[in-house]
């Protein structure tokens, strides 16, 4: 099996554990790598671990030793209590294994992998993962207040949801959409300011490369803050889940990723979004209520 760049940088960020409880340090690292049959030790001029898991999953690319790392990256045993969120990391993963059109499949505790004919991508992952009929009639709350925020930015908050409302009601679904990632991440950024604690000792938090210490929040992205917002329980699942799909629409602000994606959002998927912002913002509020 060999694998494209994008590929191997979704599984260097699987391996290493930055986004997810299976953290691992350089020495776990080279114990990891080890077992596939490196050599190596672990000390003093070790490069960062993001250098170190690039250059060994290179060396291994196109090799066996590639499919017994991604089946130890996926090693069900490491996930106890936690396979469904193995299970949204394997079809996270899958994502990008279309472009190589390849899958990896888990058989109860067996990871095996199964080879496409051809790449195949969903148009809207939002119908295919949730249900969002039921999310769409939630009644949320919409309280800015209740988030304990600056008052100014409280204040640009309020006027920048008039313009959401204004944008959707006028069928302008990208623009709605981008100004309802600037909310997301701004609200999410001020509540981290008012929980810095809690935020930095997160497992989700990134890390500077070099330094491997948590960055400073104007560092962070927009995905960053959403997976530990959900970690230290401020965003519930679901949320998490359409906050994500927000986050990659957001990403349309570059006129070439929605070139490249070939999608052009349309009033539901604006309604969606919105929703969630809504919900965030409710949620955001009872966290607030309960500190």
């Amino acid at each position: 099996m060999k694998l494209c760049k994008k590929t191997l940088e979704k599984l260097r960020e699987i391996i290493n554990g930055d986004n997810i409880a299976n953290y691992r340090t350089g020495s776990r690292l080279v114990e990891f790598f080890n077992e596939l049959g490196a050599h190596d030790t672990y000390g003093q001029g070790f490069p960062s671990r993001y250098a170190y898991t690039d250059e060994k999953l290179q060396s291994i690319n196109g090799t066996p030793e590639l499919d017994k790392c991604i089946r130890n990256a996926f090693a069900v045993i490491d996930f106890v209590g936690r396979i469904k969120e193995l299970d949204d990391l394997i079809s996270g993963f899958n994502k990008y294994m279309a472009f190589d059109k390849w899958q990896v499949i888990r058989d109860n505790d067996i990871i095996t992998f199964k080879k496409l004919d051809r790449v195949i991508l969903e148009a809207n992952e939002v119908n295919v993962e949730t249900g969002e009929d039921e999310f769409l009639k939630q009644i949320f709350k919409v309280d800015i207040n209740s988030m304990g925020l600056e008052l100014a930015i409280s204040d640009i908050i309020e006027q920048r949801l008039s313009e959401i409302e204004i944008c959707i009601k006028n069928n302008a679904s990208l623009a709605s959409i981008l100004l309802i990632g600037s909310v997301m991440e701004g609200i999410l950024l001020g509540t981290a300011l008012m929980f810095p604690l809690q935020f930095n000792k997160s497992l989700s938090a990134p890390k500077d490369r070099n330094t491997e210490k948590v960055k400073k929040f104007q560092d962070w992205t927009l995905n960053n803050f959403i997976d530990v917002s959900s970690e230290i329980g401020i965003l519930k699942q679901d949320v998490k889940k359409f906050s994500h799909v927000v986050r990659d629409f957001r990403n349309y602000i570059h006129p070439y990723e929605q070139m490249g994606s070939k999608f052009s959002p349309d009033k539901q998927t604006a309604l969606i979004c919105y929703q969630v912002l809504k919900a965030a913002i409710n949620q955001i509020g009872t966290f607030r209520k309960g500190q």
